[in-house]
């Protein structure tokens, strides 16, 4: 008898690593592992998941290099919007998990699966962004999760697959890092807590270099194309170079506190050093080359985007209506923002560009003009001051009034 298939998105730990044993042992599934990268991976890291995939008793391994799609599907309206949640996280693992699912999906109709699998807790927000896209684009997929069905601790874990003959080392690293493109999010003991700092050895990028350095940044209609005198055609890659030239500063380093999914709180650390700066360069080119208005509706638009993301719903349609606002804003925003890199932090000099509405044709602000008169202010504030000038005659009228 044919055994039925299952896609199990593994990244080889401990908890995707006691799926594969489970789903084929006992639940006697030909179990298909999927790894899919979104720039966290070396190719020596990928050997060692596929050793262990194999060894575990999967039927097959495979790995999809998801870097193009996530940078031109989902990153670069990140930039475009200058997304920060809270302020403060380049939504790095929320947007990566997203591409993630859906490549297993694809994967699993592609083979012919009857089921999908992954090895998320009960306890964050990756098990309802997996669940969500399994839901709307495979909804004959069954969704198998053994750890969270079954509330298995990780000594549990360790302990089923020692009696199955896996006795490999599962300690636990002091610190949790999962590394991407878009960054690098860090948790640990002190994250846990509300007022704890991560130390120094937590972050995977040491400070190594003390010495300022300055880099041109450029754009063109909203994506990095260059950076110094290096010009590329693809902007992951951009970020990768930028994120080589930065990390050694120990830029981009914070710890983000928000609303999870499911409705609590949440801390986690992280570092990204080029997706911080590139963020903030762009903005900065921005308030130069696009009007008030435009720069206010793109605030409101980005930061809905950015929530909608985190919250797992990159599929509802409005997401390509947000998308297709913020690419049509990024017309004039060309240039090139300069970018001073120092110990922990960076400073954004100034930039240059041909689309800059700071114009000398129109004067200096706050100090000479070219295109109005002195006059011409004194009526336009006349005109401007009316509406708040009747406001405050009629409430005036009313409280002169003598009290019954």
């Amino acid at each position: 008898m044919t055994k039925k298939k299952v896609v199990l998105a593994y990244s080889g730990g401990l908890d995707t690593s006691f799926c594969v044993k489970y789903l084929s042992k006992e639940m006697g599934l030909e179990v298909h592992t999927l790894t899919v990268d979104t720039g966290g991976f070396s190719p020596e890291e990928l050997a060692d998941i596929e050793s262990r995939a194999m060894t575990l008793g999967a039927s097959s391994f495979k790995v999809i290099d998801a870097v193009p799609a996530f940078y031109q599907q989902c990153v670069r309206y990140l930039i475009y919007g200058n997304v920060l949640r809270n302020n403060t996280y380049p939504l790095s693992v929320s947007a990566e998990r997203m591409f993630q699912a859906l490549q297993v999906v694809e994967f699993a109709k592609s083979i012919g699966a009857d089921s999908i699998a992954h090895g998320s807790t009960g306890a964050g927000n990756d098990q309802v962004r997996f669940d969500l896209v399994f839901n709307i684009l495979g909804p004959e997929l069954e969704v198998i999760t053994p750890i969270r069905d079954m509330q298995l601790s990780r000594q549990a874990e360790i302990d089923y697959l020692k009696e199955h003959g896996v006795n490999w080392s599962w300690e636990k690293a002091k610190y949790s890092i999962n590394q991407g493109l878009w960054g690098t999010s860090v948790g640990g003991e002190e994250t846990l807590t509300s007022h704890l700092s991560l130390p120094e050895e937590a972050y995977p990028s040491p400070l190594l270099e003390q010495t300022p350095k300055k880099v041109e940044l450029h754009f063109t209609k909203g994506e990095i194309t260059g950076v110094d005198d290096k010009v590329f055609d693809k902007g992951w890659e951009a970020i990768a170079y930028l994120n080589q030239l930065a990390k050694p500063y120990a830029i981009g380093r914070d710890i983000h506190v928000g609303d999870t999914i499911i409705g609590i709180k949440g801390r986690v650390g992280f570092e990204a050093a080029a997706p911080v700066i590139i963020l903030k360069a762009h903005h900065l080119i921005e308030k130069h080359t696009l009007t008030k208005w435009q720069q206010y509706w793109k605030e409101q638009l980005a930061n809905w985007y950015g929530m909608l993301l985190h919250e797992g719903q990159y599929l509802d349609p409005v997401m390509r209506n947000i998308e297709s606002f913020l690419e049509d804003t990024q017309t004039t925003v060309t240039g090139t923002a300069i970018v001073k890199l120092l110990p922990y932090r960076f400073e954004l000099e100034g930039i240059k560009s041909d689309f800059d509405l700071m114009n000398s044709d129109f004067g200096h602000y706050g100090e000479m003009n070219k295109a109005w008169s002195g006059e011409d202010v004194k009526g336009f504030t006349k005109i401007l001051a009316n509406q708040v000038k009747i406001h405050h005659l009629v409430t005036q009228k009313q409280a002169d009034k003598p009290t019954p």
